[in-house]
């Protein structure tokens, strides 16, 4: 009779132990049932879909300690670009910036290394510009020119205080990558989990099964036959037993090791609806709890069947803040219960479009949709004459925050401010500039800057080496108590005759504590409260007085500070003692007093 391909076979028999190895790769093969060659192609190689990403930031700009900072915090570190291909891929990334960006290189005991791994850039790897570095004293960091017209994509070394765009870069590997028998390696785009001897699959899990065959003719040839077999806690999905035909096919598909979960369990005040895509009870199955009228869950009401058997709760869709929003909740009966009423203030530049507020309902579902914050748009700006205009749109086209920078053709300089950008109130901070005939330079000490304003509710501290607002002054921006700081703290007026950093807004903190609700006035007298951002929130304050007759213990006004409590404690209405009033035709009244009792408010 005919016999089976041994090479057939022998890719059978790599594939049996790979599906042996873990219900994580048992997914993966359900996927590619149709394509199994493909599918043992992937195994081979390892890893899953992740990938590594680029990130960058140009607002604000930053010198190069600060970059790298930002980089560690936000995500795993500056960008050490390895070889040219990589420079060219991060020039087609990103976009222009008039001050380029950093990159994770610098300058050490002479030699340039990568400041992620501390390792001497190769000469290979290196893609200067021409006549760069150029081995200036103090210029130990390095940019990357992006979309320049000349020597784009290649690297200059530069002054580390100077302040360029930030390019970060986020690793695929995570902590869940890979299993605890594997070391996740790094790739461009990807990682690849690299097992510990002993172990195989995509992840290197423990192997859930085994397999023994009987070879009458010699291994893996015609009749020959495979039983398999499953560990406890997993149920074999498919025909146990394979046998080689004649036609050098193997009779049935390979069968898999299933992770099970137990029943869960039926509460009596309620039910339990589940989805079991395979088997039930199985991996992949969800149920899902509802309670009776009048009950509520005591715990997270979704449960999904995980690949180990285990089951654990879906995750949970919370309230959250819109994008570039505020939330502020009280949840008189616990966080997102019965009678929590949330509402949403935009950020500055922002206008809330829809309902500000919402309420949960008995029935456990919010009452309104949160609102959208859109940015506030300027009026379209155009190119120049003999000029050219370079604009980046964090929010939408000519929105708030948009930065536009305007530069002129060779031979001929700028009239007015190069950069502008899209206020908070809809409009451009400067007027788009001319481009003109070049005239005769100012010294650097006679360039001035544009007149700075304290922010609302914040101060403003500046140096002024060569005259109030000119080139070289450094200003501070602080924001009072309870106020948190929308921008940049620090900015500086350059040789352009424009600063480093607009001056930031003093937002009120939207997390401060609320204070204790005072739901009504003292006995015998009365209550006026006012709140300049949300009831009985920082900054609200209460005015007391009392009815006639009565007199005020304790201090009139109490305000509430942004930890949460209010200054004061609760005044009294105390009754006046030992006073007579005598009232005068025409004149009014007037107190007496008729023993030695001493009432503060009578001025006895």
């Amino acid at each position: 009779g005919k016999t089976c391909e041994i090479s057939v076979c022998i890719i059978l028999h790599t594939l049996l132990t790979k599906l042996l190895s873990g219900s994580s790769f048992l997914l993966y093969w359900f996927n590619s049932v149709s394509l199994p060659i493909n599918l043992i192609l992937d195994l081979s190689s390892g890893g899953a879909a992740q990938a590594w990403t680029y990130n960058y930031s140009t607002i604000p700009s930053r010198r190069w300690p600060e970059a790298r900072q930002w980089c560690l915090q936000h995500f795993t570190d500056m960008v050490p670009i390895r070889n040219k291909e990589e420079s060219d891929f991060i020039n087609d990334l990103l976009p222009f910036n008039t001050r380029y960006y950093w990159i994770g290189i610098v300058k050490k005991d002479g030699e340039w290394i990568w400041q992620d791994t501390s390792e001497k850039v190769p000469k290979e790897a290196q893609n200067w510009a021409p006549e760069e570095p150029d081995n200036i004293a103090d210029q130990n960091c390095v940019e990357i020119y992006i979309k320049r017209e000349k020597d784009t994509a290649k690297w200059n070394n530069e002054s580390c205080r100077k302040k360029k765009g930030t390019v970060c870069y986020a690793t695929s590997c995570r902590q869940d990558s890979c299993s605890a028998n594997a070391d996740c390696v790094e790739t461009i785009g990807n990682y690849t989990c690299q097992c510990h001897p002993g172990f195989l699959g995509s992840r290197c899990e423990e192997e859930q099964g085994s397999y023994y065959c009987f070879n009458p003719y010699g291994s893996n040839r015609f009749n020959s036959s495979c039983r398999f077999h499953c560990e406890l806690g997993f149920q074999l999905v498919g025909v146990p037993q394979l046998l080689c035909q004649a036609s050098g096919h193997w009779n049935h598909p390979v069968p898999l090791c299933q992770g099970m979960c137990s029943p869960v369990f039926f509460p009596v005040t309620g039910n339990v609806t589940c989805v079991d895509p395979l088997e039930p009870f199985s991996f992949g199955s969800r149920c899902n709890f509802t309670c009776q009228e009048g009950y509520y869950p005591t715990r997270d009401n979704t449960f999904t069947c995980l690949a180990s058997g285990q089951q654990a709760p879906w995750k949970q869709q919370n309230l959250k803040a819109p994008p570039n929003a505020f939330m502020q909740c009280q949840d008189p009966r616990g966080v997102y219960s019965y009678g929590s009423i949330c509402s949403v203030l935009c950020e500055e530049g922002f206008d809330l479009i829809g309902t500000n507020m919402t309420k949960c309902s008995s029935e456990g579902n919010w009452s309104h949709a949160l609102p959208v914050c859109q940015a506030k748009r300027c009026p379209t700006v155009n190119s120049f004459s003999h000029g050219s205009l370079v604009c980046s749109d964090p929010h939408g086209e000519f929105s708030f925050g948009s930065r536009c920078t305007s530069t002129c053709e060779e031979g001929f300089l700028l009239n007015g401010t190069a950069d502008t950008q899209c206020t908070s109130l809809g409009t451009w901070s400067t007027d788009i500039p001319r481009c003109n005939g070049k005239s005769v330079n100012l010294s650097l000490k006679h360039i001035g800057c544009p007149a700075l304003s304290t922010p609302s509710n914040g101060s403003l501290v500046c140096s002024d080496p060569h005259g109030e607002f000119s080139f070289g002054s450094q200003c501070k921006s602080t924001c009072e108590e309870g106020f948190l700081l929308n921008g940049t703290a620090d900015t500086e007026c350059t040789s352009l005759g424009m600063w480093s950093a607009d001056i930031p807004g003093c937002l009120v903190f939207a997390y401060t504590q609320p204070c204790p609700l005072l739901a009504k006035a003292p006995q015998n007298g009365r209550m006026n409260c006012s709140h300049p951002y949300s009831s009985f929130s920082f900054g609200s304050h209460c005015d007391f007085e009392c009815d006639e007759g009565f007199w005020l213990r304790g201090t009139q006004t109490m305000t509430c500070n942004n930890s949460g409590h209010w200054s004061q404690d609760l005044p009294t209405c105390q009754e006046s003692q030992g006073i007579t009033k005598i009232r005068i035709h025409h004149l009014g009244t007037m107190h007496v007093c008729t023993n030695f009792q001493r009432n503060p408010s009578d001025g006895c």
